[in-house]
């Protein structure tokens, strides 16, 4: 019986709009790494279907930008670019299929876009999304969606995206909460010597002051934390918080002249706030939280 016949097609990453930059280390990516030239958009025949990973900035083609990691999948696809006006896709060849979000999946998606945001701007392609072939790229994205793609690219143009995260120490907001609610106090202490199938409801009753006084106190410290960062950014967005240690879980979009101002004020809020807080402070990131292209092929 013959083997079914692979169709092949583009793994998409990225759009770029701007002038590649020179590599510069981040907190994530360092520098240092000697890159190599990628030119052309694919060789082998039949020309698999392309991958995107994220879009690139004017003047940015697969004449200029410069990657040395390979593309999703292990194959040891070569990144390239499909052109069109200025804008391009980033892309490697891929077998069409679906690809699992798994950790070496999505490590291998995330290092294309961190190494071609290191150059240019970039608007992220969410993970996964697989063309049917270059023409549906140039088509379906490059051309079609041309205005919407520049008005995105005016968004994020010279900015950064950076993410804070803010939580409690163990155990820390649980004895504050204690020590500052008197009824809180006298109710648990009043359980102490019962067993819990006498005291049901009051446990429950216990359970919902303890958990009103906790999101009252991650409303405040939380708006202490976004009014001293608010002034540096262009937008703010706050994610769901995901643990009850967990005060405040935001990204930010801002100018990138003005990552050292908010590296200071993190750091003066570190310090302000060590005793109860620990901050986790990642970026410059893909801007996923402004800009996060979804594409759907035409059939």
């Amino acid at each position: 019986m013959p083997k079914p016949e692979i169709r092949y097609g583009k793994y998409l990453y990225c759009i770029i709009h701007t002038p590649p930059r020179a590599p510069s280390g981040n907190r994530d990516y360092p520098a240092g790494i000697v890159p190599t030239l990628i030119r052309g958009t694919g060789t082998t025949p039949p020309p698999p279907a392309p991958v995107l990973f994220g879009g690139a900035g004017t003047g940015t083609t697969s004449e200029t930008l410069q990657m040395t990691n390979l593309g999703i999948g292990e194959r040891g696809d070569k990144i390239h670019t499909i052109d069109h006006m200025g804008i391009s896709a980033v892309v490697s060849d891929t077998p069409i299929q679906e690809y699992e979000e798994s950790r070496r999946n999505m490590m291998a998606h995330t290092l294309v876009l961190e190494e071609v945001m290191r150059q240019c701007t970039i608007l992220p392609v969410r993970f996964g999304t697989v063309a049917p072939s270059v023409d549906a790229v140039l088509e379906q994205v490059l051309k079609r969606r041309y205005g919407g793609l520049i008005s995105s690219f005016e968004e994020v143009e010279n900015r950064i995206e950076l993410g804070v995260k803010a939580f409690w120490y163990e155990g820390v907001i649980f004895q504050e909460i204690i020590e500052q609610n008197a009824s809180i106090r006298s109710l648990r202490d009043s359980l102490k010597n019962h067993q819990a199938e006498q005291t049901f409801y009051e446990r429950i009753r216990l359970g919902e002051l303890i958990e009103a006084a906790m999101e009252k106190k991650r409303d405040e410290d939380s708006e202490k934390i976004l009014e001293k960062l608010r002034p540096l950014v262009y937008k703010t967005r706050a994610n769901k918080v995901i643990t009850d240690k967990m005060i405040l879980n935001a990204a930010f979009l801002l100018d990138r002249q003005r990552e050292p101002e908010f590296d200071q004020v993190i750091r003066k809020l570190d310090a302000e706030m060590q005793k109860r807080v620990m901050f986790k402070y990642v970026g410059p990131v893909p801007p996923y939280n402004f800009v996060n292209l979804v594409i759907h092929w035409d059939e």
